[in-house]
């Protein structure tokens, strides 16, 4: 199955990968061999945390690698413009009942954080956009109940 991403998306992945592998790992080794050097490993808890940290570290690894492997990557700059909500559009949604406005970008699961404004377009939300246009209703079922907003704008940033 692919995992769609942005091209930001993809990048900070692969940095993170970087860090890891060129930083987080060697350090981690270095690590192991000082606390092996204090003597019997089975009383070590300067070890032991190391090892657990050094196992975090290689998983870590192998999930972004493997969604690497599987990444679609979508440059919205590179689709044309058809009003139409997509993977990577930023959209700004007007609340029906307060008026207030929100601005979202839709990104992959990884990468949504909605505190800047990126949802993932498997949210609730998200998939309630996909597919509609400027000036459509768009209605999302929240714990508190439905709540329908207005599409105001798309944009492909």
């Amino acid at each position: 199955m692919t995992t769609p991403m942005t091209p930001q998306g993809e990048r900070r992945l692969r940095e993170e990968l970087v860090e890891l592998k060129n930083v987080a790992r060697p350090n981690i080794v270095r690590e192991i061999a000082a606390a092996r050097g204090h003597g019997d490993l089975r009383e070590n808890a300067e070890y032991h945390a190391a090892k657990e940290q050094q196992g975090f570290i290689e998983g870590r690894i192998r999930e972004i690698e493997g969604k690497l492997a599987d990444a679609q990557v979508i440059d919205i700059t590179r689709i044309g413009r058809t009003g139409r909500v997509v993977f990577g559009t930023t959209v700004t949604l007007e609340d029906c009942d307060s008026g207030e406005t929100v601005r979202y970008q839709i990104v992959g699961e990884d990468e949504a954080d909605l505190g800047v404004g990126k949802i993932s377009f498997l949210s609730p939300i998200g998939r309630a956009m996909i597919g509609k246009s400027e000036e459509d209703a768009v209605v999302v079922e929240t714990p508190n109940g439905e709540r329908e907003y207005v599409i105001d704008r798309v944009e492909h940033l």
